[in-house]
């Protein structure tokens, strides 16, 4: 195994993760990983684990890797819409080519209301950007 392991591991979870210290410092040369916090990325929380006290260093390395993963999960989540756009694209033109009338019975109703849904909540949410957009020109 490499000696070139990072300082801090980040244990994933589904609001944040657990920080780990880890350290290949010790008598049996094995990696040892030593729990430090725990991190709420939805609040912004940091809380030490036990009796423990976060250094400065420790703060700035959770923090980074807060602003990080928030960066990767906003990327993740546009990245997931443009996948269900394909989706969307490829469900079309399969139940205009392939699909057989039992399918299409299994899966319009379910499909239409979705569809009905996301229509109301995109043309509701740009109404409410354009008129924001047009009180904003207004007001200057």
């Amino acid at each position: 195994m490499s000696g070139d392991l990072p300082e801090y591991f980040f244990r994933i979870r589904e609001n944040g993760a657990l920080v780990f210290r880890v350290d290949t410092e010790n008598r049996q040369r094995r990696i040892e990983m030593d729990q430090i916090a725990v991190v709420n990325i939805r609040n912004g929380e940091i809380k030490p684990h036990g009796e423990r006290s976060l250094t400065e260093g420790d703060l700035e390395t959770i923090k980074a890797w807060m602003e990080d993963r928030i960066d990767l999960l906003a990327h993740r989540d546009i990245d997931d819409i443009l996948r269900a756009v394909d989706h969307m694209n490829l469900t079309a033109q399969w139940a205009q080519s392939k699909a057989t009338d039992d399918q299409l019975e299994a899966v319009t109703d379910d499909l239409l209301l979705a569809m009905h849904d996301l229509r109301s909540v995109l043309v509701r949410k740009k109404a409410d950007r354009l008129m924001k957009a047009h009180e904003d020109k207004t007001r200057t």
